[in-house]
């Protein structure tokens, strides 16, 4: 991996998707280009604008990974707009591709086919098919990628237990990679280990580096800050990552629960609920 295309994961990993949108695509040419690309549209994705993905992937492609992330933001734009029919053909179709991709005879690259799975597995998942979320991404994964979703899952599932093993099970394999950090900082977010200072520490780590722009980092530090008690920090953080990012619903909650600790003002608490 090319160190420039290294640093575009790195921002995707941590969450600085606007900044990552806005970078300059490489030529088409480029070996970079569709991985580049492909993370640019997961970006527009993540910030709840699938339609903007869809504007930027070519159509037609006989990439299996473009496939699998126009099926995921088709999925997604129908979701947010109620259209039962497409949100159905758009999961078929990612398990048509999740299929196509443990053919023998597929040629497709490996990171490829390693996407496809997870673009499929989390669209099974926001559908709350966990069982088949689980399968397509594989819980004996070796794709730290995967892992990630499968730990979300559990997580989300209130199976921290499993979630651990999945983290100790990829510590055999993995290399200390900035996704494997932040796997293990999830799981320290949900069940408050050590009082959550390793999971404080590792935000306020990535928030120190002067190159990386993250709303998210800030409200997950706001949201650790909440649970340590460190309430006027918390608020400065979300205050921060609202700024960044107006509107978010997840900051937005966590500004409230802070503001109800104490935080904020009443009047200012309750015109965020309104």
């Amino acid at each position: 991996m090319s160190s420039e295309l290294h640093h575009i994961k790195q921002q995707f990993v941590l969450g600085a998707y606007k900044t990552l949108i806005n970078l300059t695509l490489p030529e088409s040419d480029s070996p970079t280009y569709i991985p580049t690309l492909l993370y640019q549209a997961r970006a527009h994705i993540a910030l709840n604008d699938p339609e903007s993905a869809l504007k930027l992937l070519p159509t037609g492609s006989d990439n299996v990974a473009v496939k699998a992330t126009v099926s995921l933001a088709r999925y997604v734009s129908a979701t947010q707009n109620a259209k039962k029919e497409t949100t159905d053909a758009s999961l078929e179709e990612l398990r048509d591709l999740a299929v196509e991709v443990e053919g023998d005879d597929d040629e497709a690259d490996e990171n490829d086919k390693a996407l496809v799975r997870v673009l499929a597995g989390t669209a099974f998942s926001i559908a709350g098919e966990v069982e088949e979320a689980l399968e397509t991404l594989g819980v004996d994964t070796e794709d730290l990628e995967a892992v990630s979703v499968i730990v979300q899952i559990y997580l989300s599932i209130n199976r921290p237990d499993l979630a651990k093993k999945q983290f100790e099970r990829s510590k055999r394999w993995a290399e200390d990679d900035l996704l494997l950090q932040l796997i293990e900082t999830t799981i320290g977010l949900v069940t408050g280990k050590d009082g959550y200072s390793n999971t404080s520490s590792f935000y306020t780590e990535q928030l120190g580096n002067p190159s990386l722009s993250s709303p998210h980092l800030l409200t997950a530090r706001g949201v650790t800050r909440i649970l340590r008690n460190e309430i006027q920090g918390a608020k400065s953080d979300l205050d921060e990552s609202l700024e960044q990012q107006k509107g978010d619903a997840e900051a937005t909650a966590a500004l409230i629960v802070a503001g109800g600790l104490g935080g904020l003002k009443k009047p200012e608490t309750e015109e965020l609920w309104t």
